[in-house]
């Protein structure tokens, strides 16, 4: 069973953040949100003062630090670039979106991700949400749709853990009265996650029928009523291929997509980063895309993969020994050297656990290589 599965949990979530840290094997595990994967070179920076053992970019677009030495420090350091604007809100501000924010679509995602955050963090119930809960804002090029998000905006509704709604007008305001309908239905269940409340989908549509389509002046029908059928915009938007390398843009600048190996960004690598001064974008699939570029630049020699053949492309890892106390191996290193020992990407994606959690597992179709007692054993997801 992988870490994200529900099994009738009891405990409150425990996912850490800036404030509230992870007691890992190696030292406090500090964990920054990033809504929409955005960060500033100011803020790459920052990081970088802290990364002794590189910046771990997760399976949401955030970021992790690992062995910080002094929490209190870290939370203050990160308060003053921009990195932790609310306290009481920190963990719940899980926002993930098109990494190119509508460049080619038309839809622009980000200025959405900008008011979404604000006005997640103004509203005080809203902190309540579980750490695990996840908003995500597609621009049309279907690349976040995937990822399993509680509530997602599309250009023509949403999607409510994977389920799919035409909603006339759905923006922010139909994201927070989705995520409030949760809170409601979630009371005493555990659930950390919209999938895991019994028939999930249709408790949070109701509420929205009832309260915010109708406070909106839209269509009051049941939104069981409009759902999107297949074959239509929210549900079947086209895929934007993932990985390396140099995406045109329709104003005659391009973006750059590189592969972080194994999703470890150096501190080397964050001031290089925040060198160029570009917009970047971190992406659930642990690559770093770079906007608005006049001319790709050369990378050459920073470790950062530009080739979208390189073997280093869709092979993902956890933190593995020693940093983690229940893995069963050395995870990064033996992924490396299997990496080295290939020339081109694998066929499918390739994930790396060293135990039965399988942390940071990417969704879809995977071949898992799982740490056991008696060396990896290889699954097909």
């Amino acid at each position: 069973m992988s870490i994200a599965d529900f099994s009738g949990r009891l405990r409150p979530d425990a996912c850490p953040g800036a404030l509230q840290t992870h007691a890992a094997a190696d030292g406090p595990l500090a964990r920054i949100r990033l809504p929409g994967g955005a960060i500033t070179p100011a803020q790459l920076r920052e990081l970088a003062a802290f990364c002794t053992s590189g910046i771990e970019l997760t399976s949401r677009a955030n970021v992790q630090v690992r062995a910080v030495e002094s929490p209190a420090i870290f939370a203050d350091r990160m308060a003053a670039v921009g990195l932790l604007p609310s306290p009481t809100h920190e963990r719940v501000r899980n926002i993930v979106a098109s990494p190119l924010g509508g460049r080619l679509t038309g839809f622009a995602t980000h200025p959405l991700v900008e008011a979404l955050d604000r006005a997640l963090c103004a509203d005080p119930a809203l902190a309540e949400l579980p750490g695990r809960f996840l908003f995500a804002l597609d621009d049309g090029g279907g690349d976040v749709t995937s990822l399993g998000a509680d509530v997602t905006l599309v250009e023509d509704g949403i999607l409510l853990a994977g389920t799919p709604f035409a909603i006339p007008g759905a923006g922010v305001d139909t994201l927070l009265a989705a995520a409030r309908a949760f809170l409601a239905e979630r009371a005493d269940s555990g659930a950390w996650r919209i999938a895991e409340l019994p028939d999930g989908p249709a408790r949070i549509a109701t509420h929205l029928t009832a309260t915010h389509l109708t406070a909106a002046r839209l269509t009051a029908t049941r939104l069981t009523a409009t759902r999107v059928q297949a074959g239509t915009a929210a549900s079947a938007s086209p895929v934007r291929a993932r990985g390396a390398g140099v995406i045109a843009l329709p104003d005659g600048r391009v973006a750059v997509e590189a592969v972080v190996p194994l999703g470890r960004l150096t501190a080397a690598q964050a001031r290089l980063l925040a060198t160029l001064d570009v917009p970047v974008r971190l992406t659930p699939w642990r690559t770093v895309v770079l906007l608005d570029l006049a001319e790709a630049p050369d990378l050459t020699g920073s470790g950062l993969v530009t080739d979208p053949d390189s073997p280093w492309t869709g092979v993902s890892a956890c933190t593995g020994s020693p940093g983690c106390a229940k893995s069963l191996a050395d995870v990064q290193h033996d992924a490396a050297q299997w990496v080295a020992a290939r020339e081109r990407r694998p066929e499918l994606p390739v994930h790396w656990a060293g135990c039965e959690r399988r942390c940071g597992l990417p969704k879809g179709r995977v071949i898992e290589m799982v740490a056991t007692g008696d060396g990896y054993q290889e699954r097909q997801k």
